[in-house]
């Protein structure tokens, strides 16, 4: 079963676009902090998420997160590739977002 959760604060505000047929899709990243401690010191990694949200979802994720909003994403992973202009071929990892 491909799903997972994140929690953490949006980096910027969502990216609304439409497609050709009219439907929306928001784009955005959160940040996801871990914690843990090595030789007595506490230390703390923030990784980055991309997120893609579809239709209604995605008109709401752009009418009403900003960047700092701390939300929950629940999802599933995907990885998908294209090639830049100069022919280099780049794979991008993402959330697909859906409601929980």
């Amino acid at each position: 079963m491909n799903s997972c959760a994140f929690v953490g604060n949006l980096g910027k505000d969502p990216e609304v676009r439409f497609t050709k047929t009219g439907k929306a899709v928001a784009s955005f990243s959160i940040g996801v902090k871990r914690e843990w401690e090595a030789n007595g010191e506490k230390k703390e990694f923030t990784d980055w998420v991309n997120v893609v949200a579809w239709g209604k979802l995605g008109e709401y994720c752009g009418n009403n997160m900003d960047k700092g909003t701390r939300v929950i994403v629940h999802g599933r992973m995907q990885t998908r590739s294209y090639e830049t202009a100069d022919g280099t071929k780049k794979y991008v990892t993402e959330i697909i977002a859906d409601f929980a």
